[in-house]
């Protein structure tokens, strides 16, 4: 059992490996789960009954699909999951694994704070878009999410938040990042010093993205 900070500065390359492993997947996550999620969410406030593409079966269908995924765990979602990540990226372990897992689960949790966030816009400025004669989609795009823009960021940067949780639960699949260097180098190995420099690491990249979220949403909003 080694309990000093000394192992913390012999494995500096892994824990500098780690941080890197951590920001890329969480990144990359927040990008594309941000884009699907996005074309999902514009889908369940579009087909929602009485809007702007309002069709009963189709929301139905796109509800229930967020429903169910939404509530899995992460950690059964991965394991879940494998053989379509063997078929997408070739391998069910690693950082590509689990950044295709965290993708697919945050998209899900990322349309339903889009449909929220759309729900709130005012009513009357979609009616004014229509009235002038807008099309569906150009009022999808260029009314409601300019209009609903703060709180979608507000949004993204909450669900960024998450993201990095589950880069560190990814660790259970080989994933890297801070969560595999904690346990393989920290808790495995009965040394708490390695453990709590990962945790001070994941604050500071959770504090650094709300810190970044707060300021683009501020000057959203200020528009």
């Amino acid at each position: 059992m080694n309990n000093s900070f000394q192992s913390v500065v012999d494995t500096f390359d892994v824990f500098l490996a780690a941080i890197r492993d951590t920001i890329v997947m969480s990144l990359v996550s927040l990008v594309i789960a941000g884009v699907i999620g996005l074309a999902l969410g514009l889908l369940l406030y579009a087909t929602r009954p009485g809007n702007l593409l309002g069709n009963r079966t189709a929301y139905t269908v796109i509800n229930l699909v967020v429903n169910l995924v939404r509530p899995i765990p992460f950690v059964i979602f991965l394991a879940a999951i494998a053989p379509l990540s063997r078929v997408v990226v070739q391998t069910t372990i690693g950082v590509p694994a689990v950044t295709f897992a965290i993708s697919l689960a945050a998209a899900f949790a990322v349309s339903r704070i889009v449909e929220q966030n759309l729900l709130a816009v005012d009513p009357g400025v979609v009616e004014a878009a229509r009235a002038s004669g807008a099309h569906p989609v150009s009022i999808l795009l260029t009314v409601l999410i300019p209009e609903g823009l703060g709180p979608l960021i507000l949004g993204y940067t909450f669900i960024y938040i998450g993201i990095v949780d589950m880069t560190a639960q990814g660790a259970l699949v080989g994933g890297g990042g801070l969560g595999e260097y904690a346990i393989t180098y920290g808790s495995q190995r009965y040394d708490w010093w390695v453990v709590y420099v990962s945790v001070a690491a994941i604050v500071v990249i959770v504090q650094l993205g709300q810190f970044v979220g707060n300021r683009l949403a501020r000057a959203t909003l200020r528009r």
